[in-house]
């Protein structure tokens, strides 16, 4: 009867070991297991990502999706996001990793793990000629600017140049398009969005006014994912040495940048 008893220990003990071994999910696993990575994309963000000619997505971030997914020898779908549903679909399951124009926050990282820096860009504000170029945010008073409801910018802009007019849209495009019909006497966004904006509008003057900051974009995974998170790390790492990081950000961005490290 003691044998039994400690052989029924013995098997108890044992599934209370497996237990939290087979309950918690490893998303890299996951992702090699299916043969397919969900990437999360801005298509309404050019040059990150946008829809070409063809109707077919393009872009840096769109390019570095691609790349990921060769190197990791899976299939590759991409997932259209918006700014505002980017951390909610990733929080839902509903893609497996973010390359989404996305800088690194205290407050976002409270619920999404960032890669180290893939590209970077300049924040600021964009105009005609006809304005003067300031470094104070003061000298700001009174401008409208157009700028994406909720997005980075539109909180430092609020907390830092409250004598502005801020005239909020829903997303980029809007924002852009607010500026080029003159609603708005410049725009807040990033130079890479402020370039392209400038060769798709010959007739419209884009300089930069005001420079609000660097600003590093990074791959998103979600909380707890560390494996992924590595894999993400160890890809950007090496294609940083091979240069193939750089050539992106040179045909997209027509510039090269030192990446900050974190």
């Amino acid at each position: 009867m003691k044998s039994l008893r400690n052989l029924i220990a013995a098997a108890a003990a044992a599934v209370l070991v497996a237990v939290p071994t087979l309950a918690k999910a490893d998303k890299l696993e996951d992702v090699l297991s299916a043969g397919k990575l969900r990437v999360g994309l801005l298509l309404d963000a050019a040059p990150w990502g946008f829809k070409d000619a063809k109707g077919e997505a393009a872009g840096l971030d769109v390019d570095l999706a691609k790349l990921m997914a060769s190197d990791m020898g899976v299939k590759l779908e991409i997932v259209p996001l918006t700014g505002a549903s980017r951390i909610p679909s990733l929080l839902a399951g509903k893609v497996d990793v973010l390359v989404a124009a996305m800088g690194a926050t205290p407050e976002r990282a409270q619920q999404v793990m960032f890669s180290q820096p893939y590209a970077a860009v300049n924040l600021g504000v964009f105009g005609p000629k006809s304005l003067p170029v300031t470094k104070n945010p003061a000298d700001l008073k009174g401008r409208s600017i157009a700028v994406a409801k909720g997005s980075t910018l539109d909180v430092w802009l609020t907390d830092n140049a409250k004598d502005t007019k801020l005239v909020r849209f829903e997303d980029t495009p809007s924002a852009i398009a607010a500026y080029l019909s003159g609603q708005a006497e410049t725009f807040a966004e990033n130079s890479a969005i402020a370039l392209k904006v400038a060769e798709d509008n010959a007739g419209k003057e884009v300089e930069l006014k005001f420079l609000i900051r660097q600003s590093p974009a990074h791959v998103g995974v979600a909380q707890g994912e560390q494996n992924l998170l590595n894999w993400v790390n160890t890809f950007l790492f090496y294609n940083r040495l091979n240069g193939k990081l750089g050539e992106l950000q040179l045909k997209h961005f027509k510039e090269a940048q030192t990446l900050p490290q974190m």
